[in-house]
């Protein structure tokens, strides 16, 4: 996947990697479509981040989750 053009499918499946890496729970908490491509680039970093990493700590996973939320569709 090339990720370094802006659409709908590429943020579709960084946000569904997000969900499985962070062992979201609720999964209509972060959809798809709560996010713009407005925000793409920001979205993009948030990925690479998680991605790298393999264990999170409560406080990050909560900030990781306070930034996501920051980026969605008002």
């Amino acid at each position: 996947m090339d990720l370094s053009k802006r659409s709908a499918e590429n943020v579709a499946y960084m946000i569904e990697q997000l969900k499985q890496k962070l062992k979201v729970l609720n999964l209509d908490a972060i959809k798809p479509s709560h996010f713009s491509e407005e925000w793409y680039d920001e979205l993009r970093d948030i990925y690479e981040m998680v991605m790298k990493r393999e264990t999170f700590s409560p406080s990050e996973m909560q900030a990781i989750v306070e930034e996501l939320g920051s980026l969605r569709k008002k």
